[in-house]
């Protein structure tokens, strides 16, 4: 059960989790507009996007009926960055760079909330961590496989391991006694940056054959 957390704690839980799923969401929306689909198509991706990350992280600590379910803000943040996305619609190039950009965020944020979640109902630091990488990696690995790609977790680049590199210094800020909210951003920092810098500079060597193939 969560404790009985301040009221800065908790509002701090709860806009993490909503600026995720917002990021997420337009990740999601932004994929269906790549891919050239109704509003409803670019909806139903924005939702999934921004929410299965949560909801995977709340059922695994016993935070039911999950967040997303039972907050109507959760699925109103999706719908708006759904409607904006699909209003907006850029050109293709600019939407692979919304994709990648929102999709760091996303990672970030909940990477970050989910950690400070799963601790917050007493998980271990080692279950915290991944809780927090399952949070920021949950929803984009939904939003590829109904798109029919291979996840960007199980590519080759910086995606888990920007999500527990976050994670991990949340918990160490929890153990340190850090203040809730600098550790968040510190956090958050370290995952969207390592992100960032692996899409722009290729990081993150591939298993390669004995044909010399990756």
């Amino acid at each position: 059960m969560l404790d009985a957390t301040p009221l800065t704690t908790a509002a701090l839980l709860l806009t993490l989790d909503l600026i995720g799923t917002f990021a997420f969401a337009v990740s999601g929306a932004a994929s269906g507009v790549k891919g050239r689909r109704d509003v409803f198509g670019v909806s139903v991706l924005a939702v999934v996007a921004g929410n299965a990350g949560g909801m995977f992280r709340d059922v695994l600590i016993g935070a039911v009926p999950p967040a997303a379910i039972s907050d109507w803000r959760y699925f109103g943040a999706s719908l708006i960055a759904a409607v904006a996305t699909f209003l907006w619609y850029p050109s293709a190039t600019r939407v692979q760079r919304t994709v990648l950009l929102f999709d760091a965020a996303g990672l970030a944020t909940f990477a970050v909330a989910g950690t400070q979640k799963a601790l917050a109902y007493h998980a271990n630091p080692i279950a915290a961590v991944l809780l927090g990488m399952l949070t920021g990696i949950g929803g984009g690995m939904m939003r590829d496989t109904f798109i029919k790609e291979i996840p960007l977790a199980l590519r080759a680049d910086f995606y888990a391991v920007a999500a527990l590199a976050g994670a991990a210094v949340v918990v160490a800020g929890h153990f340190l006694h850090w203040s809730p909210g600098p550790t968040a951003i510190a956090g958050a920092s370290v995952c969207f940056f390592m992100r960032l810098a692996a899409i722009r500079r290729g990081w993150l060597p591939v298993a390669v054959d004995d044909a010399g193939h990756r």
